[in-house]
């Protein structure tokens, strides 16, 4: 019998509609092949952002409040998972709120992994690019198989 870990599904989750259709592939993945998924959120602090404090959080202009980026990235993974997921009591998942570049958290996270999934385009860059930096670097770099899930304009 496989062991457990072998059957670890990671899914990279940064709220945008093409990571929420990656987990909802992944969900489903796992519900097949009796896999359980690895939800992950990789969080930085953004480079144009330049006043930092002593607690790690960083505000990116005078006067503006801290940002704890670990938490908006903790918030938009627990309301994704909620959304796609809702309760679902047989499915095993388990979350990880990682600081680091998405790219090479998730190559890292696909270490002894069965399969990494990632959305076809995240929050930033260029709509119009069939791939973002993120799904074109794992798919080269990643140490197991990957899929990237596209969504569709329109859908749900």
């Amino acid at each position: 019998m496989e062991a457990e870990a072998d059957r670890r599904i990671v899914v990279g989750v940064d709220g945008s509609p093409s990571s929420r259709e990656a987990l909802r592939w992944a969900a489903t993945q796992a519900r097949v092949t009796g896999g359980w998924l690895e939800a992950v959120a990789a969080w930085q602090i953004p480079p144009t952002l330049l006043i930092a404090s002593s607690q790690g959080y960083v505000g990116g202009f005078e006067g503006a409040p801290p940002i704890d980026f670990a938490s908006l990235a903790r918030g938009i993974l627990e309301e994704s998972l909620a959304e796609v997921l809702g309760g679902d009591a047989a499915l095993r998942v388990t979350s990880k709120i990682i600081q680091g570049h998405p790219a090479t958290v998730l190559v890292a996270r696909s270490s002894g992994a069965e399969l990494l999934v990632v959305g076809s385009r995240g929050r930033g860059g260029f709509a119009g690019l069939l791939l973002g930096s993120v799904s074109t670097y794992v798919a080269a770099n990643a140490h197991c198989p990957v899929t990237i899930v596209r969504h569709i304009d329109g859908e749900p």
